[in-house]
C-alpha cells in the first residue's frame, strides 16, 4: 500500500472513530455548505437546520464568513443528532453543498468516498465522486431554497418540516411563493439516495446566541437599548430595532458613536430607564472613561461586549475570547462591576435577565460577555422565564433635586474634597462589593458536568462550553467546571481545583486571561502546561481539546 493510500485510510479511520458506527444512535452528521457571500448560505443553514429540529433532531449550527458582502468563500457546518450536541465537527462532512467550485476545493479534505456532494454550478468537475448536479437557474435568488429541499429528501425526512419552516419564515416575503416552488423542486427529484432518518418527538427550539440575549432584554423588560453596528453585536442591534413594532414601550436608537452610546446610555439609566447598550472590543474601549463615571455615579446599566478577534480592527469576522481583561479591568479608579459570561444560548437568555436584576437592584454596571462564537451559533434548546422580579426604580420628580455626579461626593451626592468624606464614600463601594457577591450566589455562577469522582478537571467560561460538553464524552476521566460569572468568581471553585490531579484551563486567547485571573484570585499557580489556548480566531471543537488533553497527559 502506497504512503498516500496509507495516510488517506488512516485519516478516514480517525474520522470514522471520532463519529461514532455508523449505524449508531449517537451518529453526528454533518452537513457542510460553502459558496460566495451574497449566495444566501446562511439562510440556507439556518432553513434546513431549523427543518432539522422540527424533525426531533439536536442542532447546532456554525456560520464561517469574511468581512465581505459579496464574494470570498463564507460556509456554514450544520451538526445534528439524535443525541444532545453542543458545538460543530471540523473535519468531516457526510453531505456538501457547493454553490461555487473553490468551496469544493478549499475543504476537499473533509471529504471521503461516503461524502454526498451537491452543487449547481457546472465548473465542478462531473467526474466527482457522489457528485450530484441540480439546475437551479429557474429560482434566481429563492435557487437556494432548491438545496433545502434536497437535503430533506436524501435524509428521508417528510416535506412538511421543511415547509413549516419556510411558511413561519418567509410568509409575508415577496419571494415566499418561489422559495415554496424551489423546496418542492428539489424534494420531488429521484437521487437515487436516502439515508432514512426517523423523525422523532421535537426536543426543543433553535436560538442563536444573539436571538436569545435580545428576548431575554425583552423579558426582562428593557425600555431602551442603545448601540452602534459593530460585528459581532449588530444583531441583537437589529433584533431589538424590529422588536419596536410589537413593543411600545421599547425604543431602540443608534447614536453617532459609542461614546455618545455609553453617555445616552447613563443619561436614560439616570432617568429612572431600564437600560441596554452593545459593542464589541473597539467599541468596548471608547465607552471605558464613561463606565468608570456609571460606577462613580452608582447607574444600573446591563453592557453586551461581544468579543472578536483583536487587537485593533483584527478579523472581524471571526471569534476569540482575548476581552476578558478589558471586561474585568477597564476604566479609571476602584468602582464595582459584574461580569457574566453565558456558554449558549439558553444561558444567553437567562443570564440577560440576571443582568438586569443585579443592575436595578445594586445600582451597579454588568457586563454581559460573549463572543462571535455564541452569539452567531444556533443551538437546540428549551428557553423557560425564570421566576425573577426585577425592581423598578421609583422615580418621583417634585421640590426635591435628583442629581448624581462624576465627581466624588458624600451620601446626599454633594461634590466633595474633603479626604474623610472622599474615604467613606469609598468605603461604600467596598463594602458593596461583599454585597454584589452574596445576591450573585443565589443564581448559578457556575455549574458542574460529568462524573463527580472523575480525578481531572476541566475548567472555561464562555462560548467554549458546547466544545467541552461534547469532548467530555470521549475523556471519561474528567468532569467540567463551567464558569458563567466571572467577576464575582465563586469561592468554591477553589475546592474543585485542590482536589483535582490535573486541571486545565480551556480559553480563547494566546495568554491565558482567564487562567491568570484564577491564578489571581486563588492563589494557585497555573503554568503553560496547564493551559489549553486556542488563538488562531476559530472556536473550540471536541477534537481539539480531546487532542490537546491527550497530548498533555501523555508529556
Amino acid at each position: 500500500m502506497s504512503n498516500e493510500n496509507q495516510e488517506n485510510q488512516n485519516k478516514n479511520q480517525d474520522k470514522h472513530d471520532y463519529k461514532h458506527d455508523e449505524h449508531s444512535h449517537n451518529k453526528r452528521y454533518n452537513i457542510l455548505i460553502g459558496g460566495k457571500a451574497g449566495q444566501g448560505i446562511n439562510e440556507l443553514a439556518n432553513i434546513i437546520a431549523a427543518s432539522l429540529v422540527n424533525a426531533g433532531f439536536y442542532v447546532f449550527n456554525y456560520r464561517d464568513y469574511q468581512s465581505l458582502i459579496t464574494g470570498g468563500h463564507n460556509f456554514n457546518v450544520v451538526t445534528f443528532s439524535q443525541q444532545p450536541l453542543y458545538s460543530n465537527d471540523e473535519h468531516y462532512a457526510d453531505i456538501f453543498i457547493a454553490l461555487d467550485k473553490n468551496s469544493y476545493y478549499i475543504h476537499k479534505d473533509k471529504f471521503d468516498s461516503n461524502t454526498i456532494i451537491a452543487t449547481n454550478t457546472k465548473e465542478l468537475d462531473a467526474n466527482i465522486h457522489n457528485l450530484i448536479f441540480i439546475d437551479t437557474s429557474a429560482f434566481g435568488k429563492a435557487s437556494n431554497m432548491v438545496f433545502a429541499g434536497f437535503v430533506l429528501k436524501i435524509l428521508g425526512l417528510d416535506k412538511s418540516f421543511l415547509i413549516q419552516e419556510i411558511d413561519r419564515k418567509f410568509k409575508d416575503k415577496p419571494i415566499y411563493e418561489k422559495d415554496i416552488e424551489a423546496a418542492n423542486f428539489g424534494y420531488e427529484k429521484d437521487y437515487g439516495i436516502n439515508l432514512n432518518l426517523k423523525a422523532t418527538e421535537k426536543k426543543g427550539s433553535i436560538y442563536s446566541g444573539s436571538e436569545a440575549i435580545a428576548k431575554g432584554a425583552i423579558d426582562a423588560g428593557v425600555e431602551i437599548y442603545f448601540g452602534y453596528p459593530m460585528t459581532p453585536s449588530t444583531p441583537v442591534l437589529t433584533l431589538l430595532a424590529l422588536e419596536q413594532k410589537n413593543n411600545p414601550n421599547l425604543k431602540v436608537f443608534s447614536p453617532e458613536n459609542e461614546i455618545a452610546v455609553i453617555q445616552a446610555s447613563a443619561g436614560a439609566s439616570f432617568a429612572g430607564k431600564r437600560v441596554m447598550t452593545g459593542t464589541s472590543g473597539g467599541g468596548f474601549d471608547l465607552m471605558s472613561e464613561t463606565l468608570s463615571m456609571i460606577g462613580c455615579m452608582e447607574l444600573p446599566l446591563v453592557i453586551h461586549l461581544a468579543q472578536r478577534t483583536g487587537p485593533s480592527s483584527g478579523v472581524p469576522t471571526y471569534t476569540a475570547q482575548s476581552d476578558l481583561n478589558v471586561a474585568l479591568y477597564a476604566g479609571h479608579g476602584d468602582f464595582n462591576r459584574i461580569v457574566i459570561a453565558p456558554g449558549d444560548a439558553k444561558e444567553a437568555y437567562e443570564k440577560t435577565i440576571e443582568a438586569f436584576y443585579l443592575a436595578e437592584k445594586l445600582n451597579t454596571p454588568v457586563i454581559l460577555l460573549t463572543d462571535k462564537h455564541l452569539v452567531e451559533s444556533q443551538y437546540t434548546q428549551t428557553i423557560t422565564k425564570p421566576a425573577i422580579v426585577i425592581p423598578k426604580r421609583d422615580i418621583k420628580l417634585g421640590k426635591e433635586i435628583i442629581k448624581r455626579n462624576s465627581y466624588e461626593h458624600d451620601i446626599n451626592w454633594n461634590t466633595t474634597e474633603d479626604y474623610l468624606v472622599i474615604k467613606e464614600s469609598a468605603t461604600r463601594r467596598v463594602e458593596l462589593r461583599n454585597k454584589i457577591y452574596d445576591l450573585c450566589t443565589q443564581f448559578k455562577m457556575f455549574e458542574h458536568y460529568g462524573n463527580p469522582d472523575a480525578p481531572n478537571l476541566l475548567i472555561s467560561f464562555g462560548s467554549t462550553k458546547g466544545a467541552v460538553l461534547d469532548a467530555l464524552k470521549s475523556l471519561p476521566d474528567f468532569r467540567y467546571i463551567h464558569v458563567s460569572y466571572v467577576m464575582p468568581l465563586n469561592k468554591d471553585i477553589i475546592k474543585e481545583i485542590v482536589r483535582s490531579e490535573n486541571v486545565f484551563v480551556i480559553e480563547g486567547n494566546s495568554t491565558g486571561q482567564f487562567a491568570d485571573y484564577i491564578q489571581k484570585q486563588f492563589a494557585l499557580p497555573m503554568p503553560q502546561k496547564n493551559r489549553i489556548l486556542r488563538y488562531d480566531s476559530l472556536p473550540f471543537t471536541p477534537k481539539y481539546i480531546i487532542d490537546e488533553v491527550k497530548k498533555r497527559l501523555s508529556s
